[in-house]
């Protein structure tokens, strides 16, 4: 069964950092078309915030470009999302993704919050 558990969320000051952290389990990493992160804020949809596909390539949502990171360790099959300079818009419930020719599974999410 895959399991994917993100850690790392909570409150931070804008202006802050935060790293979240996606444990998969159940299958390799590298064995996904591509791994990303998204977003929900309330109110709003859930958004893709950044992914990175099996070739290495990976994409960002132009609100985070130049901010926030993703990066995977496929020795611990583990995928990151590095966030730096924070907004208070950056507030939402973030979930890890993995795609899999179609099928896509989730994390249960963390939330991240930035107080301004």
């Amino acid at each position: 069964q895959v399991q994917l558990v993100e850690s790392g969320g909570g409150l931070v000051q804008a202006g802050g950092s935060l790293r979240l952290s996606c444990a998969v389990s159940g299958r390799s990493i590298f064995t996904f078309n591509v791994m990303g992160w998204y977003r929900q804020a309330p109110g709003k949809q859930r958004e893709l915030v950044a992914d990175l596909s099996s070739d290495g390539s990976t994409n960002y949502a132009d609100s985070v470009k130049g901010r926030f990171t993703i990066s995977r360790d496929n020795a611990k099959n583990m995928v990151y999302l590095e966030m730096n300079s924070l907004k208070p818009e950056d507030t939402a419930v973030y979930w890890c993704n993995g795609r899999s020719w179609g099928t896509d599974y989730w994390g249960q999410g963390t939330q991240v919050t930035v107080s301004s």
